[in-house]
């Protein structure tokens, strides 16, 4: 009878070990396969919230088919104390391993809200944005101009959520006084800036910066990053360039990058300069003009008069007959590239062609023709 009891016993126990292991490789398996989701999802996990809160919020939204899995695996895999708040895009299909793993990892949120100041030529943005996962694209919510308009209360709310993203977009072209004032008006950098720094020498660029972060020093990233790329073009330079020094490429690329918006047109507007310093000509561009009546502090919105033209500053290549004494623009890194290894051609003169881009020229007859037809496309565009 007891052989019997204990053998009984016996084949219970190894079939329960078996089907507790049987248990176990099936939630291993539900814990790392694919998971049910049709669409990503933006998952928001609270400050202060725990594993039990997000499987709930996991299993409402259909992203996973069990919470006690979810928090399990989270435990085994020793994850369930390391909870970070933030947003975090849940991809199609992700598993609650992979979900575990993102909201867990820490860094940045992966999606949510972002706020970004763009610090273009004429104006600068506040642009408040959120995620789409499922596009993955932005969407603009909320935009003005921190420099002319109030805060919109939108603002307000967003910068007081802890996973709210930063990110200054600062153009090719702007200048350093538009970048410091572009600055000073980002209500959530700290910090001020006692000095505007010199024209040139920051990098147009998207930073990512986080609450709080100090004004100066965002100023001397920027530095720091356009030396590097001043220093790589430099180095990298055609022989035999009309150039001396880094900082006379600099001013170049500014010039270049004032001149063109089209991209392939960099390297041709590069070489018509070149050839004008190699043949001892003006530089005669209007950009460098205005630069002397602005100092790049405000935006000349109207054309140059004749009077501007004939007037002598240190920045007016009709009259001087060199590269000025200083960058008029922060150029970026095409410009700088184009001012280092400029297009072999014969140009020496260009003018608007109406599209956009530029008509180059080789003699003054041929500029004189190209810029005939430039003036027929004034007084068309003038009388519609």
């Amino acid at each position: 009878m007891w052989r019997s009891i204990a053998s009984n016993t016996l084949t219970l126990l190894i079939v329960g070990l078996f089907l507790l292991g049987g248990l176990i490789l099936w939630g291993q398996r539900q814990y790392e396969t694919t998971g049910p989701l049709d669409a990503a999802i933006c998952l928001r996990v609270e400050r202060g919230s725990n594993m039990k809160a997000v499987s709930r919020d996991l299993e409402a939204q259909g992203a996973i088919t069990n919470g006690m899995i979810f928090r399990l695996g989270a435990d085994y895999d020793d994850k369930a104390g390391r909870l970070k708040a933030g947003s975090f895009l849940v991809p199609a299909g992700a598993s609650m391993e992979e979900i575990v793993d993102a909201v867990t990892r820490g860094g940045a949120s992966t999606c949510g809200t972002e706020i970004v100041y763009r610090i273009g030529v004429t104006r600068v943005t506040a642009q408040l944005r959120d995620l789409d996962p499922e596009t993955g694209q932005f969407a603009e919510v909320a935009a003005f101009d921190p420099l002319a308009e109030d805060e919109p209360g939108v603002f307000a709310e967003k910068r007081a959520e802890p996973d709210t993203r930063y990110r200054i977009a600062m153009a090719e072209g702007v200048t350093s006084w538009q970048v410091a004032e572009g600055l000073k008006a980002a209500k959530f950098l700290a910090g001020d800036v006692d000095e505007v720094p010199p024209e040139g020498m920051l990098a147009p660029d998207s930073y990512e910066v986080t609450a709080g972060a100090d004004r100066a020093a965002l100023l001397g990233q920027m530095q720091e990053a356009q030396q590097l790329r001043l220093n790589s073009a430099w180095e990298s330079r055609a022989e035999g360039l009309p150039l001396r020094t880094p900082e006379e490429l600099l001013i170049l690329a500014s010039i270049i990058e004032k001149e063109t918006g089209v991209p392939e047109e960099r390297g041709a507007v590069a070489s018509v300069f070149v050839n004008r310093l190699e043949q001892g000509m003006r530089l005669q561009t209007d950009p460098t003009v205005i630069y002397g009546i602005t100092k790049g502090k405000a935006v000349l919105g109207r054309g140059l008069r004749q009077s501007e033209l004939r007037t002598r500053t240190p920045w007016n290549t009709y009259v001087i007959p060199a590269l000025p004494p200083t960058p008029i623009a922060n150029p970026g890194q095409a410009s700088l590239e184009a001012a280092a290894d400029p297009d072999s051609t014969s140009y020496v003169f260009f003018v608007a062609d109406g599209s956009g881009g530029h008509a180059f020229a080789e003699t003054l007859e041929e500029h004189n023709r190209n810029v005939a037809k430039w003036r027929e496309i004034e007084a068309q565009r003038a009388s519609d």
